[in-house]
């Protein structure tokens, strides 16, 4: 294939056109051999054969004004490796047809994903700009509309491989690409769930056999099955996906009745009322307040959360709390309101957060990690790390009362959790909103 792009040579039409029907990649690289393979064999191949898809390799190399034909230079400020020049990649992008949709691969770019493979898909012309060594001038973003696109929180060597990913998910929504139209429709992401399993020929092997339904040939229960293992699969694997797509009623009480493995009960809570800090600063002591009781109890029962700690040294606060718990667990209010007693079923009464974490230990088997909260500072993990943590061992997460936790627990701590508003001016919140919006974050819908 020519390095150079078709219409600086001069097409069989004497004009370029493209109709709409396919898409004609421009990749601009200085390893245009890079995708000699992957462009050669396979549905790529096929698809360049038949013209469902037109690929030109531009090496910026073609654009140079120097003997030497340099494309790189060591980066302004110092540091290791050597930068992408701009006039080299500049001239490529000038050279693109009227109309081009550029982009450019890079790790801080837009995800690719099915929507967005969808998209290009009807564009007729796309330059992939293939970055390479420390990466590209910076101004070559203020020069140019680009599309800032990455394939994964992932470190290459250069946007060439990154660029192969996007041209074949794009490529496969253009007529004739696929043997069967209707398969782009059917793979994962397509619905925005996971595909479900396939089965072939022997019906049995090494003892395991293909499910009985695809063998009945009644084409409305294969239909059904599928979805509910599409569904299943998301659910296993990629549970964040469900929050992307509408779920019917039956979607619903279909993934209600599947059995999975938890970590919302690795998570516990514990509420603390001293030490904690005053408005001066200085450690104190708070009350117990009706509100914190009942609606951080709601949270931990609506998500399935392991426990839930109450932690005062003030004996009649205890007496007060076991005796509020006791009326909505066993008395009146668990009669009027059988609801409340479910939500407070998980509330405990200790005198101090060590009591709370020797009693998650006692259920866990393990002690659990510590992460204490704070509107302030930096903090060293957030939710999203918090719940990796929640695959591999139980975490007690420590708020506080008053003006917030005191400086020893939170050094004694092995975590302090990331502000929800680290960047926000005012960042004061009840403690009833903070441990909402901590553990939704941590655990999500389907955790």
């Amino acid at each position: 294939m020519s390095l150079r792009p078709r219409w600086l040579q001069g097409s069989r039409q004497g004009v370029y056109f493209n109709p709409g029907t396919s898409v004609h990649f421009h990749i601009i690289t200085l390893f245009p051999e890079y995708f000699d393979s992957p462009l050669s064999c396979g549905l790529m191949g096929k698809a360049l054969e038949k013209d469902v898809l037109e690929v030109s390799r531009i090496n910026p190399r073609e654009f140079t004004r120097d003997r030497h034909r340099t494309v790189d230079d060591r980066p302004y400020g110092g540091g290791p490796g050597m930068v992408m020049l701009l006039d080299p990649l500049v001239q490529a992008l000038n050279a693109m047809p009227p109309g081009c949709r550029k982009v450019l691969l890079t790790p801080k770019g837009k995800p690719l994903d099915q929507s967005l493979a969808a998209s290009l898909a009807k564009e007729n012309d796309l330059a992939l700009v293939c970055g390479r060594y420390e990466g590209i001038d910076a101004r070559l973003e203020e020069l140019f509309d680009l599309d800032l696109v990455s394939a994964g929180d992932f470190v290459l060597n250069g946007g060439e491989a990154a660029a192969l990913c996007l041209m074949e998910s794009v490529a496969r929504f253009l007529p004739g690409f696929l043997g069967k139209q209707e398969s782009a429709g059917e793979e994962s992401f397509s619905s925005g769930l996971l595909e479900y399993p396939h089965y072939t020929r022997p019906e049995e092997y090494a003892g395991l056999k293909v499910p009985e339904v695809l063998l009945s040939g009644d084409h409305g229960r294969i239909a059904a099955w599928r979805w509910q293992k599409a569904l299943e699969n998301t659910f296993r694997q990629r549970p964040e996906l469900l929050t992307t797509r509408p779920l019917t009623s039956n979607d619903l009480d279909f993934l209600h009745g599947l059995q999975k493995t938890r970590p919302a009960r690795n998570l516990y809570l514990a509420l603390v009322h001293h030490p904690v800090k005053n408005k001066m600063g200085q450690e104190s002591t708070t009350s117990l307040t009706n509100l914190d009781i009942h609606d951080i109890g709601r949270v931990c029962a609506t998500y399935g959360l392991g426990g839930y700690y109450l932690c005062t040294p003030l004996k009649d606060q205890q007496v007060l709390a076991r005796r509020l718990l006791s009326h909505w667990r066993e008395g009146p209010g668990a009669r009027a309101n059988p609801d409340r007693a479910l939500a407070l079923a998980g509330v405990n009464v200790v005198s101090s957060l060590q009591d709370a974490v020797e009693n998650v230990e006692s259920l866990a088997g393990r002690r659990p990690r510590i992460v204490a909260t704070s509107a302030s500072g930096a903090g060293d993990i957030d939710c999203g790390q918090v719940f990796e943590r929640l695959e591999k061992e139980p975490v007690l997460m420590v708020l506080g009362t008053g003006y917030g936790l005191s400086d020893r627990v939170v050094q004694e701590a092995d975590n302090l959790l990331t502000p929800l508003r680290l960047l926000g001016g005012y960042n004061h919140l009840s403690v009833r909103s903070a441990a909402s919006t901590i553990v939704d974050r941590i655990l999500g819908d389907f955790a």
